[in-house]
């Protein structure tokens, strides 16, 4: 029979079980640490050996514009709810409190629809008892709670207090010397071995790599010896990985589940730069950031879904999309019920199989710490909002000619998130200490010139580390000379007072 036929013939045959109740495709996600945006042969990494992330996109459908958010439990937390990091009320990182309790997961929607559901590896979504998987849907966890452990000793080190940190469900265990990574596989292989045969499952396997403390296997750092660290130890950790997978996949072909399960792909946020992974290690080419940032190297993340027989293979698809749709894409390939689902995210389904070319948003929305962006028509505008006794937003752009300062401008001034309405600025930085700005004055548009405008746009810019000051600011009207020594004192602002035009208004 030919290839093509039979695939379409099956994928109906599928789908009419499906419709039916008699069987629903099992679900995995695969979810690394800190890996980067590009870090993968398959999305442009030029020194990695990933054959088996690689195979996954030969056999499946390979995101191009995939997006996250910066930090770990924010991430997780968007990923399981289907919701933006400002509505799930997790931006940041979580501790002992995380994602709410009251929050609808997709192990719940799932477990609710006759899945089984495991969590194994990390969780970071809250550590008192009723944050943990075992409460948020979950009917089998074995791994760490919070962000991060050594390898070997399960121990949590950085800043004290040094907590250990393994689990099995709610019950502390211990297992010093084994390696983390290589006991999750144990903990995967077995759950699927030992599961209810009848009843499709869903596994979130968290993978603890390639964050820090990047402890890779030694044929790998053999492999890259020529590396300059921290690549080196960094590549070798995702080639650590890369074994892993190929691991699960061979095991899902043994047990002949490979094409009824669906394998879904990505990173949580962009590749570290913190000192515990000496500075750096990951790749993001030309994208600026990384991990913490909202720039593309911390939100834009390697993303892979396939499911053999059912998806296209071999197929790129380069609209936007985020980790959010996930929640929505599972319940439509599934079948599952939709009764009071409250999300943001969009399905996939059509976009994956290639009927729709378009992406599912028009807008995204990224939230952290003082940093805000969204994605609006195909671009991604990184801003901060300030007072400076009236309200800014301050975008950073890379051409201020180019700016879109009359189309965001009003945009945002005017958006429902501003109810007395807010002024835009847009820079640019040239150097170190110099920068071209424009601002959107509300009220009165594009001027040649804002004095608090600019003071918002440099202030921003030193805080977040862009610019240092004294800054010299290009504007229309003229330039200006600014310096702010950090939180706490005052915005110095220097410039000539131009008269700009004259006029006379005749009073009755």
């Amino acid at each position: 029979m030919d290839k093509k036929l039979f695939a379409l013939l099956s994928g109906c045959l599928l789908s009419g079980i499906a419709e039916a109740g008699q069987t629903k495709p099992n679900v995995i996600i695969i979810y690394t640490d800190d890996h980067g945006t590009l870090d993968a042969n398959c999305f442009g990494a030029p020194d990695l050996c990933t054959p088996n992330i690689d195979a996954l996109a030969t056999y499946g459908v390979r995101f191009t514009q995939f997006y996250a958010a910066p930090v770990s439990s924010a991430s997780r937390a968007c990923l399981l709810t289907g919701q933006y990091a400002k509505r799930t009320g997790l931006t940041g990182n979580a501790g002992w409190t995380g994602l709410r309790p009251e929050k609808e997961t997709i192990a719940e929607r799932m477990k609710a629809n006759g899945y089984q559901t495991a969590c194994i590896g990390k969780w970071h979504l809250g550590s008192w008892k009723e944050y943990r998987p075992t409460a948020q849907g979950f009917d089998y966890f074995w791994g760490f709670l919070g962000g991060c452990i050594d390898s070997y000793s399960h121990f949590f080190y950085w800043g004290g207090p040094n907590m250990h940190d393994l689990w099995r469900n709610d019950e502390e265990i211990y297992d010093p010397g084994k390696f983390f990574a290589a006991e999750t596989m144990k903990e995967v292989r077995g759950y699927i071995k030992n599961r209810e045969k009848d009843k499709p499952f869903f596994l979130y396997w968290a993978v603890n790599i390639p964050h820090y403390p990047l402890q890779p296997s030694e044929k790998w750092l053999e492999y890259y010896s020529k590396l300059p660290n921290p690549r080196r130890m960094y590549a070798a950790f995702v080639s650590t990985f890369d074994d892993y997978l190929g691991e699960l996949c061979r095991f899902l072909t043994s047990q002949g589940l490979d094409e009824n399960t669906v394998i879904i792909f990505q990173s949580d946020n962009g590749h570290s730069t913190e000192v515990r992974t000496f500075g750096g290690g990951g790749y993001c080419g030309d994208y600026r950031g990384g991990k913490f940032s909202l720039f593309e190297g911390g939100i834009r993340v390697p993303a892979i879904v396939s499911w053999p027989g059912h998806f296209p293979e071999g197929e790129t698809r380069d609209q936007v999309a985020m980790n959010i749709d996930w929640f929505p894409t599972i319940v439509e390939l599934c079948g599952l019920n939709t009764d009071g689902l409250e999300i943001d995210g969009k399905s996939l389904v059509p976009l994956i199989k290639g009927g729709v070319l378009e992406s599912p948003h028009d807008v995204l929305h990224f939230d952290f710490e003082k940093q805000w962006a969204v994605r609006y028509k195909g671009e991604l505008v990184w801003f901060s909002i300030c007072s400076m006794g009236n309200p800014h937003v301050t975008i950073i752009t890379d051409d201020i000619e180019s700016a879109p300062v009359g189309e965001l401008g009003p945009f945002i001034e005017n958006h429902p998130a501003f109810p007395r309405r807010v002024n835009v600025g847009f820079i640019q930085p040239i150097t170190e200490h110099e920068a071209n700005v424009r601002v959107w004055e509300r009220g009165a548009g594009e001027t040649l010139a804002c004095g608090t405008g600019n003071c918002a746009a440099a202030a921003t810019s030193i805080e977040l580390g862009v610019l240092s000051s004294p800054i010299l600011t290009h504007n229309r009207g003229g330039d200006l000379r600014l310096a702010w020594e950090g939180e706490g004192e005052d915005v110095e602002l220097f410039g000539p007072a131009v008269t700009v035009f004259d006029s006379e208004i005749e009073i009755p």
